[in-house]
């Protein structure tokens, strides 16, 4: 038997945790990535065709190498937010829920990490 109130014992429990927190991130990473995203789909479309040369001289342009990297490091951060939403949501084994997030984080930071320097490899005359 406890005597412990019942507001006590939930205290610290339930929804209202960090989502604020995740939700508004995610809302920001989202806003900044649609100006992104366009930018990027109105490049590739007119640097379509474009050859080897024209493509690195156009990722070496110190403007469009920070929005590349920008775009990366958004787009990937923006995944990783929402991966894991979904695994915490649709995955109930607490070891696979925490495998689950631990690979998905680490993929997001891999290949984002692979692709800024990809971008700044490109961009100071490649390795």
């Amino acid at each position: 038997m406890s005597f412990e109130h019942p507001v006590a014992k939930a205290r610290g429990l339930g929804s209202a945790k960090s989502g604020t927190q995740h939700w508004w991130r995610q809302r920001v990473t989202a806003a900044f990535l649609v100006p992104l995203l366009i930018w990027f789909a109105v490049a590739m479309a007119s640097l379509m065709g474009a050859d080897y040369a024209t493509m690195v001289a156009w990722i070496s342009s110190p403007l469009v190498a920070i929005l590349l990297i920008t775009l990366l490091g958004l787009g990937f951060y923006h995944l990783a937010l929402g991966l894991q939403v979904i695994i915490e949501d649709y995955v109930h084994g607490e070891v696979a829920k925490v495998v689950g997030l631990l690979l998905s984080k680490a993929a997001c930071f891999l290949l984002g990490l692979a692709g800024i320097f990809a971008v700044l490899s490109i961009t100071f005359g490649g390795f």
